[in-house]
């Protein structure tokens, strides 16, 4: 028996999963590694720590194959997107990751959202206009810390900077490119006008290459480490997006995937780029005609971790000694209350936000609060806030495309019922769960049949995926959430004028770096 490794590192965690070629499970894996907040708008990694977590998770599941049977085919990475890590002449980091949630060049993305040049670069590179994409990040870094700018010779983001350290070589796929805001979707190469802008050269960024490409020679002490021969291949793969829409099986035009885990995410497939004139969804080519276009929210899972943290940190701890999953404690209290909240509306934007309004300077904020709400009403207007903003980004997405012939979701939030239901009610679609396990490994690992001749295209997919689950939106609720959407659309729309001062206000009392 022949295996296959799908690896995705997340924001939060690296996983592996361990397939045979007809996609059967034999191995998981689970590292986790902390984020560096010091204030508000950051959000680094050590990528070294992430590194050892990448030979730990592929060790474990490697360890869980016969290798005296059959041998490990390949490996297939899908990484989260958009960071970004300077590197010296010696290729050693000159920072961290700063990662998709660093807040830090949110000053130049609004100057640059404001005189209009922020839209025009949207329009070249598909990555819409905020502090999340790398060239924000790298023109933050030229301003504001010069230093860490002129010592630095290479720009790379995550998965670059790691398989680096397995190979040697600086590569990166098409699909990773395009979350950088560096390369022309149009042309399928670094665009000139970005470099211009933040002043670097095609020889400080990776050499471009098919999501199918393979890295081979591997360090033989890594290799080692992990317990397979060091001439198995390394697959490039793509974005944790983008693997984690094909891992649902969501790979044709009008087939929508949301995901929910620490941020979330809507997407769809289509043939060709497509730029939304009003610069609120991203495009990014996957493979040879397949493009992905949809919108990424911050505020997902996060949210809810929140919640249990600051709002029920009692039954945080009474769940854990009675050996129950606190998530599965509040989702019960949020049951207690009726679809609507009773009129309590959370905007759930306690990182700023991404799609649609994308604005990084978005703060969270209850709406509604009487003395008859309660906790239980809070908890439940946080989940259906994080629903609330995903039908937002649908919106958007539907002005693209037009109606979805099919939404399919998945996450850590789709193991609860209840938001299963609330997000088939407030999006009034039925929502098919894939039983999938993992699907950014998943993902991952259909690109590595296809890399290896195992087979000829995503269609593959169909044959993992296994049992779905379908929900129906219930009409009882309709009524509820069609008086209360418009109402969460135009709050957000006041609030947003104000979001800039609150933002400053708050990091004027913050540590500074």
């Amino acid at each position: 028996m022949d295996y296959l490794i799908g690896i995705d590192i997340g924001t939060t965690s690296t996983k592996a999963v361990l397939y045979n070629t007809d996609g059967d499970i034999f191995g998981y894996a689970n590292k986790l590694y902390p984020l560096i907040q010091e204030n508000a708008d950051m959000a680094e990694e050590d990528p070294n720590v992430i590194f050892q977590a990448t030979i730990d998770a592929l060790a474990e599941v490697t360890a869980k194959a016969d290798q005296t049977q059959g041998k490990i085919l390949g490996v297939s990475w899908s990484t989260q997107q958009h960071s970004l890590i300077g590197l010296d002449k010696d290729h050693q980091p000159t920072t961290n990751t700063i990662t998709w949630a660093d807040n830090r060049a949110e000053k130049y993305a609004s100057q640059m959202a404001a005189d209009g040049s922020g839209l025009a670069l949207y329009k070249r590179t598909g990555l819409p206009t905020h502090p999340m994409g790398p060239v924000y990040k790298i023109l933050w870094l030229k301003n504001d810390h010069p230093e860490i700018y002129k010592k630095t010779r290479y720009w790379v983001g995550l998965k670059e900077y790691l398989l680096y350290r397995y190979f040697g070589q600086l590569k990166q796929e098409y699909n990773m490119a395009a979350t950088t805001g560096l390369f022309n979707i149009h042309q399928m190469d670094w665009d000139e006008e970005s470099m211009k802008l933040v002043g670097i050269t095609r020889d400080q960024l990776p050499e471009l290459v098919d999501a199918t490409h393979q890295l081979t020679g591997m360090n033989p002490d890594y290799a080692k480490q992990i317990g397979f021969p060091a001439d198995t291949p390394f697959i490039m793969g793509g974005t944790d997006g983008s693997l984690s829409e094909i891992g649902l099986g969501a790979i044709n035009n009008g087939e929508v995937a949301v995901t929910i885990g620490t941020s979330g995410a809507v997407r769809t497939f289509v043939d060709k780029p497509q730029i939304d004139p009003k610069g609120r969804i991203f495009c990014y080519p996957v493979m040879q005609g397949k493009w992905i276009i949809g919108g990424p929210v911050n505020n997902g899972g996060i949210v809810f971790r929140w919640v249990r943290d600051q709002l029920f940190a009692p039954e945080k701890v009474m769940a854990k000694e009675l050996g129950e999953d606190p998530y599965d404690v509040l989702t019960s209290i949020a049951k207690q209350v009726p679809a609507g909240s009773d009129g309590l509306i959370f905007h759930p934007f306690l990182g700023g936000e991404r799609a649609p309004i994308w604005d990084g300077n978005a703060r969270a904020s209850f709406f509604g609060l009487t003395r008859q709400h309660s906790r239980a009403h809070m908890v439940r207007a946080a989940l259906e806030g994080i629903v609330y903003n995903l039908y937002t980004v649908e919106l958007a997405l539907k002005e693209a495309t037009g109606e979805p012939t099919e939404i399919r979701a998945a996450g850590g939030f789709a193991r609860s019922p209840l938001w299963r239901q609330m997000l088939a009610d407030i999006f009034e679609e039925p929502v098919t769960i894939p039983e999938a396990f993992e699907s950014g490994c998943l993902g991952a690992m259909v690109i590595a049949q296809i890399s290896l001749g195992l087979a000829d295209d995503l269609s593959v997919v169909n044959k993992f995926i296994g049992k779905k689950n379908t929900y129906q939106p219930d009409p009882k609720t309709f009524e509820n959430y069609r008086e209360i959407m418009p109402i969460y659309i135009r709050l957000g729309r006041k609030l947003q004028s104000e979001y800039s001062a609150i933002a400053e206000y708050q990091r004027k009392r913050e540590p500074k770096e």
